[in-house]
C-alpha cells in the first residue's frame, strides 16, 4: 500500500528531521574540556606517523635557538627551546621512501590549527646538506608557549612567515 503525501508535506518532514538532529547531536567537545589540546600530528610519507604531546616532546632531545626576524611590529629577538624537525622525523622512523637521496627529494607541510600552511623542503633540514636547525618549539624566552601552541622556528629567515603559530600537523609529501 503506497502512502502519498501532499507537495509541502516532504519539506515539512524533511525540516522536522533537520531540527531534531541539530537539538540531538553531542557537542564535539564536552564542556567540561579543553576547546584546544596541544599535540603535533606528524603523518605522510613517514614509516610511523605519530601523534606527540608536548609532554612527549618534553622527552626528545631538546635545542635552544637565538633568533631575530623582522616583523610588521618591528625586529624580534627570542631564545626558544624545542626539538628539532629533523629529529622529529627520525621519531616517526624517518621519511618513507628507499630511494637514494630520498631526504632531497621531499617537502614537509607544516599546518597551524587555523589553516595557515608553510612548506619547507626536507633536504633544507637534512643534517647532510642544508642541516638548518628548524624547530618545533614548545618554550620562548624560558617560559612554556602553552596557550599559544606550538610553534615552527626558521633560524636564518630574515622575516617572520615560516614562524608558524600554533603547529598542529607536519606532513611529509
Amino acid at each position: 500500500m503506497a502512502v502519498t503525501l501532499p507537495r509541502a508535506q516532504p519539506l515539512r518532514l524533511l525540516a522536522g528531521v533537520l531540527v531534531l538532529l541539530l537539538f540531538t547531536v553531542e557537542p564535539a567537545i564536552a564542556d567540561d574540556q579543553p576547546a584546544q589540546t596541544t599535540a603535533l600530528l606528524i603523518d605522510g610519507k613517514v614509516k610511523r606517523a605519530q601523534r606527540l604531546s608536548v609532554d612527549a616532546l618534553h622527552r626528545l632531545p631538546a635545542e635552544r635557538v637565538d633568533v631575530s626576524f623582522q616583523t610588521s611590529h618591528g625586529t624580534e629577538k627570542s631564545s626558544y627551546t624545542g626539538v628539532l624537525l629533523w629529529r622529529l622525523l627520525d621519531e616517526a622512523g624517518g621519511i618513507d621512501d628507499p630511494a637514494k637521496g630520498a631526504e632531497l627529494h621531499h617537502t614537509i607541510s607544516i599546518t597551524a590549527r587555523d589553516g595557515y600552511t608553510v612548506v619547507i623542503s626536507t633536504g633544507e633540514i637534512a643534517p647532510d646538506f642544508g642541516g638548518k636547525a628548524a624547530m618545533i618549539a614548545y618554550e620562548r624566552d624560558g617560559v612554556e608557549l602553552g596557550a599559544q601552541g606550538l610553534r615552527v622556528i626558521m633560524p636564518g629567515d630574515r622575516h617572520g612567515g615560516r614562524y608558524v603559530r600554533d603547529v598542529v600537523e607536519m606532513e611529509v609529501k
